[in-house]
Parts: structure tokens; C-alpha cells; sequence
């Protein structure tokens, strides 16, 4: 009988995706022309499969133990040294812990785990850094700049899965950082390093690695256009924690945001600041989002946003201008979503009598900060209001909610905890949704049912006396 024809496999080169035959478009990834024929795999035979004998029965390389026997001792977080850190990480890197640190190019992903294998080498332990894409006297030059110098931090230039862990086995950190995994390769992989097959086998390995040594691994990794992790989703899978380091090359401020952790909550988010020195943590961030409480400037307020569990101070600012001839009416928006503030325009022409249909109106945040949430509404259509009536609002004043269509405000989550952040630094007053809530001492809070009554409040309504408030 002639010979059944080998049937072939395809793979997708970005995500990974396995399918019986080619397509132009990968099914998972929507990638175009990422499909391609996967090697060979015949020779590996599977336990179970027909022709195939079973594998023998491995014996357990460790008892069984009752859960309330197991030692806590390797679940415990050592803290890095870097206490912004260590608060997305959950208070630390738990031994064997494999962390993935994704982040644009330039963004100081490098410059950040650089200062941490420093400080944890200055208390005592050992730390190797793996560097595939720098060269040692690179690497070197950093350190000199950001003071990253240290007794115990060993450094390798190298870019060979195998070399990196002959280090580990001469070394035996207490700390591994491989920057990056994209660029470390294997000869028992096929493609070349940063492939999906490179990537998911080099990751696999060092997984393994750290779960037999106890060892924590820090990985750095690169991201796509749209910012999701670049390599196979396997590598998500594979790490215990997901990292994201976020920023703009014009602004100076980093965070650090968890995507995922096996160790603690992925609503935190650490701040960082990059100067000539290096990086360095911002432990109150508030700051940088506003520009001055004290100052009052017409089309200006200010609201408290959550990022993460941690409550941050914003200021919005607002310019209404007239628009020229007979151009349409311009809408620029920075760093707020522009369609929820093209409602609230809609909401104060429609609702309180604001007319904007023939005026250019910008709106953008102070500190290069995103507020996204819909908590930043009412702060929003105070700012376009004082901006339209080149008032300003009475300073010490903050404005805390969602504007609904129908002009109603209605209450956002951890309402408290914004107020007290508010109270902490100096704010008096605050314009709230309608609804119980503890106001901490020294901060009065006036509840408004609808936009109407909020802008009264500030005295940005036409016949409308300025209030004490």
C-alpha cells in the first residue's frame, strides 16, 4: 500500500496559533500573512497516540502533604528595594517567581530593573544581569550614570539560552534579569530569537529554571503597535506575573501597572519619575497632575481619579474660544476620552443653556496624565463652563462624578477614599454625587443631584449669584 502522505501544520509567527491548513489571516490574532508551515513533528511521538509505546510511569520526585504541612517559607516576598515596585508586586519577588516586564522602547524598562538588581546587590545578595541587546561597556556606562554600581551585581553580554545558564549555575544569584527574552536564543529551537518557537521554548526553560533553584526571574519584554505583549499569548501564561511600564517620551513620568499576578492584586500601580540620574519613585504622584491648588485660572478644576487602588489629584483645564470665519467648530481633546467629552458638550448646551455649537473648545489634563473614567465628567464640564464665562473657579474645590445624558450626576466608586486624599492635601470643598458619604475632617462636601445645580454651586450659570460655597 502506497504510503499515507505526511499532513502538514501551520503556525502563526505572532501569536503561535496552530492550524490544519493555511489561511491569509490568522483566526486568533487577525494578523495578515503570519501564517506559515510549522516543521516537522512526526518524529515526536505522544503517549497514547496509535504506534506510539507509553512512556513509564515517573516516580514523584516529592512527597505527598496535607495543605496545612506546606511551609509558607517559599510563598514569602522579599522586597526589592523599590517600594513602588514591590507594591504592584504584592510586597516583593517571591522565590522562583518568573516576572515579565512589557514596555515600549526608550521607556526605561532597562534603566528600572537596573536600579533594582543594584539595590538588592547593595543589601547582600547576588545578582546576575543578562543583557542580549547592550553590550557590557553599555550596560556598564548606565550604571555609572544612575549610581547602579554594586559589589554583588554580575553582568553578562550574551544573547545564548545555554551560556545564560551556565552563569546561573557559576553565579548562583539570588536574582536573575534577562533583558530581554526577544533577544535570547536556543539551538534547540527552530527560527531565530524572537520567534514564537525561540521565545516559548527560551521562556519554558527559564521557568523551569527558576522553579528548581527557587530562583527569581525578571524578564523584560517588548510590545507591539497596540500595545499587548509582542511574542506567542503562551508567554502570559507561562510567567507568574504580567507587568506593564507605561509613559510618554514627552513627559517624565512611568508606571507600572499589574496585569497579572499569582502572588497579589493587579489593581495596583507604582509611579516613577525619569531624571538625568536615572529613575526615580514619586511615593506622592498627585503632584505632578496638577499645577498649583492655590493658583485659580478661568477654565480650570481639579477632581481626584483612581489608578489602580491608589487615589491621584488631576487638574483638567479648558479653553473656549471663538471660532474664525466660517470654519466648523474645532473639538480638541488631550488625554481624555473624547467622546465622553463630547457629551458632556452636548449635555451643557442641551441641559444648561451653555452655547458651544459655535465656539472651538479644548480640553486636555495637566501632567501628561490619561483620565479615563467617567469620575472625571463633572470636573470636566466645570472647566468647559469656566472657561466659557472666563471666570474661575474659587480654589480648594473638587468635582467628583459621571454626568448621565439626561444631565443627572451619579455616584462613582471609592468616593471616600477620594475625598480623603482631597482632605490630605488642603482641598476644602467638594462638589459630590448625591448620596451618603463620610466626609473626612475638615473638607465640606455638597451633593448636587444634576449638572444644573452643580455649576449654580460655582456660580457658572448666567443670573446666577456667586456662592459661598
Amino acid at each position: 500500500m502506497p504510503a499515507r502522505a505526511r499532513a502538514s501544520r501551520f503556525e502563526c509567527t505572532a501569536c503561535g496559533h496552530l492550524a490544519a491548513k493555511w489561511v491569509g489571516r490568522c483566526p486568533d490574532c487577525g494578523g495578515w500573512g503570519t501564517v506559515e508551515e510549522a516543521p516537522d513533528m512526526s518524529g515526536a511521538g505522544r503517549s497514547g497516540r496509535p504506534g506510539v509505546a507509553p512512556a513509564p510511569a515517573a516516580r514523584p520526585s516529592s512527597p505527598v502533604r496535607q495543605i496545612a504541612e506546606v511551609s509558607l517559607e517559599t510563598a514569602t516576598a522579599r522586597p526589592t528595594g523599590v517600594a513602588e515596585l514591590d507594591r504592584v508586586l504584592g510586597g516583593g519577588l517571591v522565590p522562583g517567581v518568573v516576572v515579565l516586564l512589557a514596555g515600549e522602547p526608550g521607556v526605561g524598562k532597562s534603566t528600572l530593573l537596573l536600579e533594582v538588581a543594584a539595590r538588592r546587590a547593595r543589601s547582600g545578595a547576588t545578582v546576575l544581569y543578562v543583557t542580549g541587546e547592550e553590550s557590557a561597556g553599555q550596560v556598564r556606562l548606565r550604571a555609572e550614570r544612575t549610581g547602579g554600581l554594586a559589589p554583588h551585581l554580575f553582568l553578562s553580554a550574551t544573547g545564548d539560552l545555554e551560556e545564560v545558564a551556565a552563569h546561573v549555575e557559576a553565579v548562583d544569584p539570588e536574582l536573575l534579569v534577562v533583558d530581554s527574552v526577544q533577544t535570547v536564543g536556543t539551538a534547540t529551537a527552530e527560527g531565530t530569537p524572537g520567534g514564537v518557537s525561540q521565545v516559548r521554548t527560551v521562556t519554558t526553560a527559564l521557568v523551569a529554571l527558576a522553579k528548581q533553584r527557587d530562583l527569581p526571574v525578571v524578564l523584560i519584554g517588548h510590545v507591539t503597535k497596540d500595545g499587548a505583549v509582542a511574542g506567542p499569548r503562551t508567554l502570559e501564561h507561562l510567567v507568574d506575573v504580567v507587568l506593564s511600564f507605561e509613559g510618554e517620551r514627552h513627559s517624565p513620568l512611568r508606571l507600572v501597572r499589574g496585569l497579572k499576578n499569582r502572588f497579589g492584586a493587579t489593581d495596583e500601580v507604582g509611579c516613577f519619575e525619569m531624571n538625568d540620574g536615572g529613575i526615580a519613585e514619586v511615593t506622592d504622584p498627585s503632584g505632578l497632575f496638577t499645577g498649583g491648588l492655590e493658583r485659580t485660572v478661568a477654565g480650570q478644576a481639579v477632581t481626584v481619579a483612581m489608578e489602580g487602588k491608589r487615589p491621584l489629584m488631576a487638574e483638567v483645564q479648558a479653553l473656549v474660544a471663538q471660532r474664525s470665519g466660517d470654519t466648523p467648530a474645532r473639538r480638541v481633546v488631550s488625554d481624555l476620552d473624547s467622546g465622553r467629552v463630547a457629551k458632556i458638550l452636548a449635555v451643557l448646551q442641551e441641559r444648561c443653556g451653555i452655547r458651544l455649537h459655535d465656539k472651538d473648545v479644548f480640553v486636555a489634563t495637566v501632567g501628561g496624565m490619561k483620565l479615563r473614567e467617567p469620575s472625571a465628567d463633572l470636573a470636566v464640564a466645570i472647566a468647559i463652563a469656566s472657561a466659557f464665562r472666563n471666570e474661575a473657579v474659587r480654589s480648594g474645590l473638587v468635582a467628583i462624578g459621571e454626568v448621565g445624558l439626561g444631565g443627572e450626576v451619579r455616584r462613582v466608586v471609592a468616593l471616600e477614599r477620594r475625598l480623603a486624599e482631597a482632605a490630605r492635601l488642603g482641598i476644602s470643598r467638594a462638589i459630590v454625587p448625591p448620596g451618603p458619604v463620610s466626609t473626612p475632617t475638615g473638607l465640606t462636601a455638597a451633593a448636587v443631584d444634576d449638572l444644573h445645580g452643580a455649576l449654580e454651586r460655582t456660580g457658572m450659570l448666567r443670573g446666577t449669584i456667586r456662592p459661598d460655597f
